[in-house]
């Protein structure tokens, strides 16, 4: 078993997993979008391409595994699974699944600027599931930064109408924001529930392992949107879709390979941070990256950057610096406590 990672090294791997989540929060859904503005139209498709890019999760597996193998031999483990977890990290996966059909269709029919509606509700769901599943310790420095992050987000959400993309009906627009809000309910549940699982395993945690449930949920979550796939017969449509896209066929193809390369780095990066830290600060991360996703939409697909956009920027970064700063106050409460917390001393007589 490899052995139990340092404080340092801990902390290492957070800002690891939190750049690799910029990535995919980031991009995912710039490359999502531009697959459908662009004459993309399959949703199921579109949902698969999410989490399709498992397979990725192999090369760095290989190297953990080549490397272990080097130092004791023939006795190295391939993997580190066991058959209770497998079936959690499965069952996570079919979730996830469902999660990247509701996302999907959301975005599909829904501007990017409207993802604020995402990300206000899913940090919401994720601090009262942690609460309830996991129990989250809250303090006000967390609280704080939780309302800041809700407020900046749902003040995006003010002037969505302006963003409406054209010729879409009144249906449509309202049945993707439903699909989004549930979608956000959703993934607001799974990320406590990967947590749950990390504590609830009986078996140590180490980052290979976190790697080898990433690709099991990913693959049964690909199952899962493959089986929508079949019904919808998005496999018969790809190659008429691909010669009638208007960036053209090599293009097309090259927004697809894409979006399951980005999009894993979103599902890597969110498990990593749970590792690392907590599902609340996982929400929270992908909350402060909103702003980002709102300027990359106005630079890409020329949406509107209203004042409220500005506004959730302003409060966006506020509730980052809030949470971060009350972690590096607690933080260091604990390695120097003052008297009023360490233990009275008993007088002996």
């Amino acid at each position: 078993m490899e052995a139990q990672l340092s404080s340092n090294m801990r902390k290492a791997l957070l800002v690891l997993n939190c750049v690799i989540l910029s990535i995919g929060n980031c991009g995912g859904p710039m490359v999502m979008r531009l697959y459908f503005v662009r004459g993309g139209e399959r949703i199921w498709f579109s949902s698969w391409l999410e989490t399709a890019g498992w397979p990725l999760i192999l090369v760095p597996l290989i190297i953990t595994y080549i490397h272990r193998r080097t130092k004791q031999g023939s006795h190295a483990k391939l993997f580190f699974m066991k058959p209770p977890l497998f079936v959690a990290s499965a069952v996570i996966g079919v979730l996830t699944g469902f999660d990247d059909y509701l996302y999907a269709y959301g975005v599909a029919k829904l501007p990017v600027s409207t993802s604020a509606l995402i990300i206000a509700s899913q940090l919401a769901f994720t601090a009262a599931f942690a609460f309830l599943l996991v129990k989250q310790k809250f303090t006000s420095y967390s609280v704080n930064a939780i309302f800041l992050l809700s407020i900046g987000a749902g003040v995006l959400a003010l002037h969505t109408s302006s963003d409406r993309p054209a010729n879409e009906s009144n249906k449509e627009y309202y049945l993707g924001f439903v699909m989004t809000l549930a979608a956000a309910a959703l993934y607001g549940f799974i990320l406590p529930l990967v947590e749950l699982t990390y504590k609830k395993a009986k078996q140590a945690i180490t980052y290979s392992l976190v790697m080898e449930i990433q690709m099991v949920m990913c693959f049964f979550a690909t199952v899962f949107c493959t089986v929508g796939m079949l019904v919808n017969n998005d496999f018969q449509a790809i190659s008429r879709e691909a010669k009638e896209y208007e960036l053209g066929e090599a293009k097309y193809y090259l927004v697809v390979v894409w979006n399951g390369i980005i999009w894993q780095c979103f599902f890597l990066g969110a498990i990593g941070v749970i590792f690392s830290a907590s599902s609340l600060v996982c929400g929270i991360v992908i909350a402060v990256l909103l702003p980002v996703t709102e300027i990359l939409a106005v630079i890409f697909f020329q949406e509107k950057f209203q004042a409220e956009k500005g506004v959730s920027l302003a409060l966006s970064l506020w509730g980052f610096v809030s949470y971060f700063y009350g972690e590096i106050k607690d933080s260091k409460k604990k390695k120097n406590p003052t008297p009023e917390t360490e233990l009275p001393q008993t007088v002996n007589p």
